[in-house]
């Protein structure tokens, strides 16, 4: 990568000379003699590091510095100065000038410091292009989906967004539970600070409390030194508890205090630790029935569903479906580098036709499969898994997934199985009569 220097010097001879020598060294330069030319450089061309005097004509270098580190505050600034003094190179560095160095005795430092300060700059610029990446990918803008189900969910969670506010969300596995929390988290005022997701259900209880709260030295065999936990780690950002429904009775607890107090104890420690977090909790489990069973805390969930959003499970979406899996197809192709790939029609057919169990995540997966499967710009139906491609009867006949009347069948046995068997519910679902339901069961031979 070509780095871009600009000299500001107004001694014409040596402003020329270090032009030659970094020039030779691969980079950029441009030349300026004075504060007001320097400025109008920098702003008709791109500069990495500002190589400038401290005595100009009209200012200090070190006043300049302040003033481009307030409009380029990626610019990295080195001061030159004929004779040095430490209150000027103290105020150089409280201006934001990456070093101070003295002309003739530090001669041989000026090349190393413009390496140092290149990657510096470089590296800030990866640091921005990579959060611009993550926000992104992590915003409502970029969640495909046009139901009315969802639309609902992206209305919710942005209004609940720009607040500090608890956020619960829940639904089904695999429907999008961590991409919201992060669009959540990216649309509010954290947005620059920490996330940190955990998963509940994958730790011990003794490994979840230390994943959360960190311990102190000496807590227990093999903790040799002071550790911080993901509530200390993400110190206003936020905390994403997935699967919150897993946690232990006695966790849930500790939690709760950090909720209502922002303090907890480590393990090991007689000391609390106070911190400033956003907590976004998510499950598959209905909370409610936890409670009544013992394994949830009632005072919790009321603590932590403030703002309660319900994302909808794929059935339940399924215009969504065919703008979900163009998505997926893009990002697929582009990593196998296949260009121009699309569906047929049968194979968009049977994705509208699946119970989707696993929902987004079990779509991505079989685009993804897809993808790697087929050597031709069309996706057909054979590179589908064969529950996708085919499906059995009661009876155990093969039926096409892309016949009406079998999908129709499909369709009615799905919407039975979710109601239990409940043919007047299954029937104001359907949106058809009871009589109409009854002759299509006996026409099916549905039982």
């Amino acid at each position: 990568m070509l780095n871009h220097i600009l000299i500001i010097d107004d001694e014409e001879k040596l402003r020329t000379l270090l032009s030659k020598i970094i020039s030779l060294e691969g980079f950029d330069v441009i030349q300026a003699a004075d504060c007001r030319a320097g400025l109008k450089k920098m702003q008709d061309n791109e500069v990495d590091v500002v190589l400038c005097d401290v005595k100009l004509p009209d200012g200090n270098g070190v006043e300049l510095s302040k003033t481009i580190k307030e409009k380029y505050p990626a610019v990295e600034i080195i001061l030159l100065t004929a004779y040095g003094n430490i209150p000027d190179s103290v105020q150089a560095i409280k201006n934001g000038a990456f070093d101070y160095i003295t002309k003739g005795d530090d001669n041989n430092r000026i090349i190393p410091l413009l390496y140092k300060a290149a990657e510096k700059v470089a590296l800030s610029k990866r640091v921005q292009q990579l959060e611009k990446q993550l926000g992104n990918k992590y915003s409502f803008n970029t969640i495909p989906g046009k139901s009315k189900a969802i639309q609902a969910a992206y209305e919710a969670a942005t209004k609940v967004a720009a607040t500090d506010a608890t956020v619960l969300l829940t639904g089904e596995t695999g429907t999008g539970k961590e991409v919201f929390a992060h669009a959540v988290h990216n649309a509010g005022k954290r947005k620059g600070q920490g996330f940190v997701a955990i998963n509940c259900s994958a730790f011990s209880n003794e490994l979840l409390e230390n994943e959360l709260f960190g311990h102190k030295a000496g807590a227990f065999t093999g903790a040799v030194k002071d550790s911080k936990g993901i509530f200390e780690e993400a110190d206003g950002g936020t905390v994403f508890l997935d699967e919150i429904g897993e946690m232990p009775l006695a966790l849930q607890a500790k939690l709760l205090r950090v909720l209502e107090t922002g303090e907890f104890l480590k393990v090991g420690d007689s000391k609390t630790t106070r911190v400033n977090v956003r907590i976004i909790a998510a499950t598959n489990r209905d909370l409610q029935e936890e409670i009544k069973k013992g394994t949830f805390r009632e005072d919790l969930y009321y603590r932590i569903s403030v703002f309660s959003i319900s994302l909808p499970p794929l059935r339940e979406r399924v215009a969504d479906i065919e703008l979900l899996a163009d998505y997926f197809l893009e990002q697929f192709a582009i990593k196998a580098g296949k260009k121009n790939m699309r569906f047929s029609k049968p194979y968009l057919e049977a994705l509208k036709l699946h119970a989707w169990k696993g929902n987004i995540r079990e779509l991505k997966n079989v685009i993804e499969r897809s993808v790697i499967l087929t050597d031709e710009n069309e996706l057909s139906a054979s590179s589908l898994p064969s529950e996708l491609q085919q499906l059995k009867s009661n009876e155990g006949n093969i039926l096409s997934a892309f016949d009406l009347a079998s999908a129709e069948k499909i369709h009615i046995q799905k919407v039975l199985n979710y109601t239990n068997g409940n043919k007047t519910e299954t029937a104001k679902l359907l949106n058809i009569a009871l009589t109409t339901l009854y002759r299509k069961l006996e026409e099916y031979k549905i039982s």
